[in-house]
């Protein structure tokens, strides 16, 4: 599946660009706020090697930059 986003190698590079994020938009509030991240980033486990990805929003631009495209390997759905 094609994927535009930001894409991250080490998972401690998106959990880093994830707390820039939260950082730059105030999230959360308070430590028992329903909102504890403004993204999360996801694992493409099925990938060799793993990778982890953010997935585009325009309100990342800002503070990530310009999204890349990139391929992630998805589970093949059995048919019904």
């Amino acid at each position: 599946m094609e994927i535009t986003g930001y894409k991250y190698t080490i998972e401690q590079e998106a959990i880093d660009a994830r707390e820039v994020v939260d950082t730059y938009y105030g999230i959360p509030v308070s430590p028992d706020s329903v909102t504890q991240n403004w993204c999360e980033y996801e694992t493409a486990n099925l990938d060799t090697p793993v990778f982890y990805f953010i997935r585009f929003d325009e309100s990342l631009t800002v503070v990530l930059g310009q999204p890349i495209i990139f391929e992630v390997t998805t589970p093949i759905l059995p048919s019904f």
